[in-house]
């Protein structure tokens, strides 16, 4: 997995039933293997906090029967513990390539709470684990202490993903642990995380530019960022007009990767207005521009 500085934290594409849609997912998951990106299922933009257990385990259960030649990873997010456990357990025997374990939603527990629920979770597999700090949705910051002392505890702690949207909470975090490694999971600040010491990013974007998203990649580790601003920024905030993954959902419509648009309560389609789909198919057009000159 060493090998893999970008993750796609992919969607689920739904039927219009609401029901999840395979032969969509299946082409999804064909364009990251062919990228060779790394896939992150039930994140976030996996809308996995919208899909009861049955269908969890089945969207695990399919994409590791793809036998996919990028690694996977399985996100565990939610705040009660046992059913994060018994979560756990069952990609125990999947044997995934990474868990994401998230921050508890909702609760905002302390430093010492932080630490604590994580242990509790790391302890129940050998799996490597990648941890998650996005407060924008879990509404409590990862303390930078929390990280440094798992590191000590368990081996198997491959990174965090730190999505906190601040260079300097960035560095805070790797100057408390500095030999943990640390992704993006924000794709606009790629550029200064990698220049304070990132390796990586977890990837919204990759879901609609996989293989331009590889290749922004690339160049932010190697810190030739000439030529991204300000079309990466312009390119990526056109993603999060509105709620996180619909407009990803509603581009991947119109490029015919997905067969619907389909997203669940309380998400929202109607959040779509005319001028973000002008914004995002000029930043589809932008991006494809780009790729082409690289």
């Amino acid at each position: 997995m060493e090998n893999f500085p970008l993750w796609t934290a992919i969607v689920t594409p739904m039927n219009t039933d609401g029901s999840v849609d395979y032969d969509s997912f299946e082409q999804l998951l064909r364009k990251q293997e062919e990228a060779g990106n790394g896939v992150l299922i039930l994140g976030s933009t996996g809308e996995g906090l919208n899909l009861n257990e049955e269908e969890k385990r089945e969207v695990v259960e399919f994409t590791k029967d793809l036998n996919l030649d990028v690694p996977v990873m399985i996100g565990v997010g939610g705040f009660n513990l046992p059913a994060q456990v018994d979560f756990i357990h069952f990609c125990n025997e999947i044997k995934p390539d990474a868990l994401l374990l998230v921050t508890p939603l909702y609760a905002k527990p302390g430093a010492e709470g932080q630490f604590e629920w994580f242990s509790e979770l790391m302890a129940e597999t050998d799996v490597p684990c990648m941890l998650y700090n996005v407060p924008s949705r879990t509404g409590v910051k990862m303390h930078p202490s929390v990280p440094a002392r798992l590191s000590k505890e368990f081996d198997h702690l491959m990174g965090v993903k730190e999505a906190s949207g601040s260079v300097e909470e960035f560095k805070a975090f790797r100057r408390e642990a500095p030999d943990v490694k640390f992704y993006s999971g924000d794709d606009g600040m790629t550029p200064a995380f990698s220049k304070e010491g990132g390796i990586g990013l977890v990837s919204v974007a990759s879901n609609v530019w996989p293989k331009a998203t590889h290749k922004y990649v690339e160049l932010c580790l190697k810190g030739e960022t000439e030529g991204l601003f300000p079309l990466w920024k312009n390119a990526t905030d056109a993603l999060f007009k509105a709620p996180n993954p619909v407009p990803v959902k509603v581009l991947l419509g119109k490029k015919n990767w997905i067969a619907t648009d389909t997203v669940r309560l309380p998400l929202s389609l109607g959040d779509i207005s005319e001028e973000v789909e002008a914004n995002l198919a000029q930043a589809d057009e932008d991006i494809a521009a780009w790729l082409a000159k690289q």
